[in-house]
Parts: structure tokens; C-alpha cells; sequence
């Protein structure tokens, strides 16, 4: 904490690598920067004061909610301050309030429009955009997200130690995030040699917050995966762009001696259009040897054996080894009110 503790109006909280809390205070300043910058993400998903805003993710503690609501209020639209869970309420306020807005997970937002095109009230529904974050989404969510809502999608980036949620969100042109650098410096390293990479190279995002005062931050590792995007953005934003989320360095699973990320696995079921967008990894070590196996839903119109088969084929060919995997019907595997739970490593429970 770098300001007078009588200046500190907030704190709030994350954990570190360690499972220990990060206690991170903020100043009025602080408070202030971070609604105005959350407001700029709203307007450039061309949201206005005309809209309302419901916001699902969680409060208290999280950054989250109250960075989407001060956001909102910052902007001037209606805050519709749901918080997570109690999906039959969140669904009733959405009808009776007429929200043209839904901020959440991806995972709470595919389990929301799983749930609208269950209870057939689609046509009761008026969002228009989705603000999602929090969680890495692959293109297959996204799809099926966009198009059992009928909604346009928003990735919005932040961390709690560099302010939370509104750093940064993509345009309607989906060319990467415009993040706003006239609050941070972000710059693009490799995670081993620690050495700036060029841009469009993907690395580690590492940030200086340029105007925090009660916990600034000098070359922050985030340890999340990106690359700065070269040349200019089609919306004609003066602000420059970080590629969407590609996995973060400490996802990495070591299975059979051989690294494994889950941003690999999602790229070989994005070739697969049977498979849907929900997947689940579960490592164990039996019989003296680490094993993987790959859940994945389809819709039950396809032979599940064969299906299984092929994509092991794809992950032995691309990666190294061959997981188990395990094909089920749509809607078996978990779905999370939060972040959903992709990889469970069994080996030290």
C-alpha cells in the first residue's frame, strides 16, 4: 500500500498462486479511474444510458460486480444488480425488466441460454449484448452463446491487482481488445527469457499502472496469454488492442513428460462440429502412469465410439499421446453458476 491509509475507501481481494488472499486497497482516485475506464468498455460495445444492465457475477470481495455496476452507473444506464445464481429469478427479472444487457461468466451465460431455449421463452427475452469475462472462452462457447441468445458478444479483460473487470473489451469488429492506455502500460514477454516479445507475437501480458495510487504496480506478470495487435482497428479507436485471452502459463499440465495446454485440446474439438462447446479434462495416475481423459458432449445424432476414437487419433498425432476419451449427450457435463471447472487433476488428491 503505497497511499496514507486514511486515504484507503475500499479493498478488495483475490487469491494468489499460493491460495493465500491478495488484499489490494484503493483510493476515491482509484475508484473513480476504474469507472470511468469500465464506462469506455460500455460505450464501445455502443452501449448507452438507454439500456439496462444486468449484472450476474458475483459481489463483496470480487471485483466483478461492482466494477460492472460502477460502470454502468458511470455511464448512465439501469443497473439491474442480480449477482450470481437463483437462475429462475435471474430469468423472471430479465422478462419483467425487459434487460438489454447480460454481464457474466461464458459459463453462466451458455447455462442461461441453455435454460431460455428449454422453458421456450426466447421471445420474452430483449438482450441484445453480452459483457463476458473473467474466464478464457473458446470459439465454439462463443458460437453456440451468440446464437441461442441472437446477442452480440463483448470480451471485457481485467485482474483484481490492476483494478479488476474494464481494462480493456473488444469493438463490434472483433479485432482484439482496445485496452486503455492512458491508465496502463501493457507489454507482451516471454514467460521463460522474461524478454519483450515483438508485436503480434504471443506472450505474457505484463502491466504498469500509470496513475494508481493505493497499490500501483510496476511490469505486473498476469501470467495470461495474448499478444499486442499491430496496426490500427477498423472502429477507428485511438487506443491500441490485446488479442483475446489464449490460456494463461500456469494452465499448463505435464502428462505422459509431455506439456499439454487446454487451449491445445479446445483447437482440435474446434475441428470436430459434432462435439458442442463443453469439454472436461480429468488426469489420474494409475497402474504407475498418468492418464487423461477427455469428456466431451455431442448431440446424440452421431456414433459415440467413433467419435471417441477420432478425436483421440487427432490429440495422439498433435500432441503426443493418446487420452481416454469419453463422448456423452449434450448437457451431461457440469454447468457452472461461475467459472466452469475444465481441468480436475486427480493425481495428488
Amino acid at each position: 500500500m503505497t497511499a496514507p491509509e486514511e486515504e484507503i475507501v475500499r479493498i478488495h481481494s483475490s487469491s494468489g498462486t499460493t491460495g493465500l488472499p491478495v488484499i489490494i486497497p484503493y483510493t476515491a482516485k482509484d475508484v473513480s479511474d476504474w469507472a470511468v475506464m469500465f464506462a469506455r468498455c460500455y460505450e464501445t460495445a455502443g452501449i448507452t444510458n438507454l439500456d439496462r444492465i444486468q449484472i450476474t457475477p458475483g459481489y463483496g470481495l470480487w471485483t466483478a460486480g461492482i466494477g460492472f455496476q460502477a460502470g454502468a452507473e458511470k455511464l448512465g444506464a439501469m443497473v439491474i444488480p442480480m449477482g450470481p445464481g437463483n437462475t429462475d429469478k435471474q430469468l423472471q427479472m430479465m422478462m419483467d425488466m425487459k434487460s438489454t444487457v447480460i454481464c457474466a461468466t461464458s459459463s453462466y451465460a451458455l447455462l442461461l441460454a441453455e435454460e431460455i431455449e428449454k422453458r421456450g421463452i426466447k421471445d420474452k427475452i430483449h438482450l441484445k449484448k453480452g459483457v463476458i469475462g473473467s474466464e478464457r472462452w473458446g470459439e465454439k462457447m462463443r458460437q453456440r452463446i451468440r446464437e441461442e441468445l441472437g446477442i452480440e458478444l463483448y470480451d471485457i479483460y481485467g485482474l483484481t491487482e490492476v483494478y479488476g473487470p474494464g481494462i480493456g473489451i473488444n469493438c463490434r469488429y472483433e479485432t482484439g481488445m482496445h485496452y486503455w492506455d492512458d491508465y496502463l502500460y501493457i507489454e507482451i514477454i516471454d514467460p521463460v527469457s522474461l524478454k519483450p516479445v515483438p508485436d503480434g507475437e504471443l506472450g505474457e501480458i505484463v502491466i504498469t499502472t500509470l496513475v494508481k495510487e493505493g497499490a500501483p504496480l510496476i511490469r505486473y506478470r498476469t501470467h495470461d496469454i495474448s499478444r499486442i495487435v499491430p496496426g490500427s482497428c477498423p472502429c477507428g479507436s485511438k487506443y491500441p488492442r490485446l488479442d483475446i485471452i489464449m490460456g494463461r502459463t500456469d494452465d499448463m499440465m505435464k502428462i505422459k513428460g509431455v506439456n499439454v495446454f487446454p487451449s491445445q485440446i479446445e483447437e482440435i474439438l474446434k475441428e470436430f462440429p459434432e462435439v458442442s462447446s463443453e469439454y472436461q479434462i480429468r488426469i489420474s495416475h494409475l497402474d504407475g502412469r498418468d492418464t487423461m481423459r477427455l469428456y466431451v458432449e455431442t448431440n446424440g445424432s452421431v456414433d459415440f465410439l467413433d467419435l471417441a476414437r477420432r478425436i483421440a487419433g487427432t490429440v495422439k498425432s498433435r500432441i503426443g499421446f493418446t487420452p481416454l476419451v469419453k463422448v456423452v449427450e449434450l448437457g451431461l457435463l457440469p454447468r457452472s453458476e461461475k467459472k466452469s471447472k475444465r481441468v480436475i487433476d486427480e493425481r495428488y488428491e
